[in-house]
């Protein structure tokens, strides 16, 4: 079953209502919400984290869909997923997710499932920004 309703990669501001009514239906009775933000801090940053640059790689809306899918698996969820790429400031939602399932085990465990594989294989990279003026990279995983 594939039931992802949205699976994007864009340069604007994510929007979380958007995501819940992609998820809408009367017949399900859990919705799961995440939103990765930028914080102002990170443990290898020597200064506050002043903001974060994403890029991607041209195929990375066909990766996560495929990402969003797996997830899914047999569920019966509904997901919705989007990714920012491009200049974010502290507190911007760099992600959001949205699934709707029958019971919440399974809303909660595809949306963990969800997070944890774009961590790890969505072919997006981002550049955080610290106030000093220094900037590092992070990969997939980061």
């Amino acid at each position: 079953m594939n039931d992802v309703r949205i699976a994007r990669v864009i340069d604007a501001p994510l929007d979380l209502e958007a995501h819940l009514a992609a998820v809408d239906d009367p017949t399900l009775g859990a919705v799961t919400t995440f939103i990765g933000r930028v914080r102002d801090n990170d443990p290898d940053a020597d200064t506050p984290v002043v903001g974060l640059e994403y890029s991607a790689h041209p195929d990375v809306e066909a990766t996560l869909r495929r990402i969003a899918t797996e997830a899914e698996g047999e569920s019966g969820a509904l997901v919705a997923v989007s990714h920012r790429i491009g200049q974010l400031a502290v507190g911007d939602a760099a992600v959001v997710i949205a699934v709707a399932s029958a019971h919440r085990a399974e809303a909660f465990a595809v949306c963990r499932e969800l997070i944890e594989a774009i961590k790890r294989d969505l072919p997006v990279w981002k550049r955080q920004h610290e106030s000093d003026g220094t900037s590092s990279w992070k990969g997939i995983g980061g």
